[in-house]
């Protein structure tokens, strides 16, 4: 039908293309490319025999594909590609390689982790999360070059020589003496001011400050509470407060005894003269401990004050526990100073006197290599009583009683139902006067468990050359020594710190020497402002949620490279974070292999059964 159709088209042309030559309207060559335009139309239909000896044409169903056929540039073969899900919404449907980590079950707090595309990574939460941006500025969740990750196997080379993206490249690292950084010339950002950047390290405060007196550091980290007012009195030199958001604490194993008992944690508690030691061994802008968090967080400090010292009513609680003369026990510690902790050794030789004067109980003094210790203490391993303490890593206060006290944790023995029941709610809630209900009963719920007596908010200082421009006491102990100048002519900027580091894989660390060491070299995908506590966009131009903050869409940023020149892009950040979170990656290796920080703060997936 329609084939005859066209040749009735073509002969009723060819009359009127032979009207307009004969008028003289046309010339024969153009009648003669019209004629071959239709012939060419028609030549192009399908066979007409088919339409002829079928039926199928007649019937109705087969009429809407004859119509487009009508008009060549609308035929359905033009059509389909552009109809095609994966083209029209390639955010839901990512073409090409691209890596995806997926825990539907909610084992921890992300469903889903996708590289969208090249330059897009997309967080899909289980539950709201406010703190995202916080939380994602931390050094441990730095992004590595997946190709690196895989042929270190999680661990060797990883722990020592890090590959980032950062104004700085590691040199060498001479165990035991320094740490030589050279300045990135790739780097995407501002490039560090000084050529070299120097670690070294001593965990006595009077040798830091020798060294800074004669001028061979540029730089230390806290400086002893005797030597403020020295420091600050010589004009060639300069000192800088630090915001004292810590705790210093003195934590219990409760899967031991006797501090399976309440009773014996609650009389510790009450038997520990915490503004005497706060007097005695820590420098001004240091306060005692009203809870676990620095007030100067918000939701930190609502809910009833700590326990005041009270030993007579602390040594009734320990005979109703039955241990009326007390007990033996041991106090363990590693010889590092910290802002929270400014002289280690004295303050637990005083906890050891307080402990025997007020209590009855005789304890030993136990101090251990710094990173043992640290790995006992978080595997809960440690029977007696530890001294530790925590500086704020993001100014949230998820980052303190997440940490410590969220499900996942055993640093305290076994968790407390009873405070981290509370603590899976608050996290999720972003208005802060509705949160501030939540954290209140964990708060108290902390308070009536006493997995731990919180001591003191410690002030602490940097100390600088006075020729030091940019100079820093940022509050997270994060400083930032690209923007730092020397300032004597010279290009290499020496710092001093407290210890050395334990590794510089910092995804499986949580030793600040470690941190301060990798921020550095690597760099996440917000960071912090310099000196200050505000997220900021870093290898992501920006990472924004939907409305409930259970989705988070992180634009990356363009045209950076990691240190061994291989590009950034969006499957690196995923697996980075796969490594981190999924105990099952072979990847999941790192240093002492308990990735803390990624299972205290996000929860870890595939965790096999004990």
């Amino acid at each position: 039908m329609k084939f005859a159709n066209r040749y009735l088209l073509l002969v009723a042309f060819l009359v009127l293309a032979l009207v307009a030559v004969a008028c003289g309207g046309n010339t024969a060559s153009d009648l003669e490319n019209a004629a071959e335009d239709v012939a060419t139309d028609v030549a192009e239909e399908p066979a007409p025999e088919e339409p002829a000896e079928e039926p199928a044409p007649e019937e109705p169903a087969e009429e809407p594909a004859e119509e487009p056929m009508e008009e060549p540039t609308e035929e359905p073969a033009a059509e389909e590609p552009t109809e095609e899900p994966a083209a029209e919404e390639p955010t839901e449907e990512p073409s090409g390689d691209f890596l995806i980590l997926e825990d539907p079950d909610c084992q921890g707090q992300f469903r889903r982790i996708q590289a969208m595309d090249e330059h897009t990574v997309e967080f899909e939460l289980c539950n709201s999360d406010p703190a995202f941006l916080s939380k994602i500025a931390f050094t441990p969740f730095a992004i590595y070059p997946q190709e690196y990750l895989e042929s270190t196997g999680g661990s060797g080379d990883l722990l020592e020589s890090p590959i980032g993206t950062g104004p700085y490249m590691l040199e060498t690292w001479n165990r035991g003496d320094s740490i030589i950084f050279t300045r990135n010339p790739n780097y995407w950002g501002e490039p560090a001011i000084a050529e070299t950047l120097v670690f070294r390290w001593s965990s006595e405060a009077a040798a830091r400050l020798l060294e800074l007196q004669s001028g061979t550091v540029h730089g230390i980290d806290n400086p002893g509470p005797d030597d403020f007012e020295t420091i600050a009195n010589d004009p060639n030199l300069q000192l800088l407060d630090r915001e004292a958001l810590n705790v210093f604490y003195v934590g219990f194993t409760r899967t031991y005894e006797p501090f399976d008992d309440v009773n014996v944690r609650r009389a510790i508690a009450m038997g520990l003269d915490r503004q005497r030691i706060v007097d005695d061994f820590y420098p001004p802008g240091s306060t005692v401990a009203t809870h676990f968090t620095p007030c100067a967080i918000a939701n930190a400090c609502v809910g009833e004050p700590w326990y005041e010292f009270d030993p007579e009513a602390a040594r009734q609680l320990l005979a109703d526990a039955g241990y009326p003369d007390g007990f033996d026990t041991t106090i363990y510690y590693r010889d590092v100073v910290r802002g929270y902790l400014p002289e280690p050794g004295a303050v637990a030789q005083e906890l050891q006197v307080q402990l025997e004067e007020n209590l009855g109980i005789t304890a030993e003094i136990e101090v251990m290599e710094s990173g043992a210790f640290i790995e006992a203490s978080a595997a809960g391993d440690l029977n007696g009583i530890h001294l530790l303490g925590w500086g704020a890593d993001y100014p949230h206060v998820t980052n303190f009683l997440d940490y410590h006290f969220g499900a996942a944790q055993t640093q305290f023995g076994d968790s407390y139902p009873e405070i981290y029941e509370h603590l899976d709610v608050g996290r999720s809630i972003a208005d802060l006067d509705e949160a501030a209900t939540v954290y209140e009963m964990a708060n108290n719920a902390i308070r009536e468990m006493v997995p731990m007596v919180p001591i003191a908010n410690g002030g602490s200082a940097t100390a600088y050359q006075a020729t030091v421009t940019g100079a820093q006491a940022s509050p997270l102990t994060n400083e930032y020594f690209a923007v730092m100048d020397p300032g004597d002519g010279g290009d290499q900027f020496v710092w001093m710190q407290n210890a050395e580091p334990i590794s510089l894989f910092c995804a499986d660390e949580t030793d600040g020497e470690s941190l301060r060491a990798c921020e550095q070299v690597m760099e996440a995908l917000y960071g912090f402002e310099i000196n200050g506590t505000d997220p900021v966009p870093m290898l992501a131009e920006v990472c924004e949620p939907n409305e409930d903050l259970s989705l988070w869409t992180c634009t990356l940023r363009q045209g950076v490279t990691f240190h061994d020149g291989s590009p950034f892009d969006a499957n690196d950040v995923v697996a980075s974070y796969s490594l981190g979170l999924d105990a099952s990656n072979p990847l999941h290796v790192g240093n002492t292999g308990a990735f803390e920080y990624y299972g205290t703060l996000w929860g870890l997936m595939n965790v096999p059964e004990e």
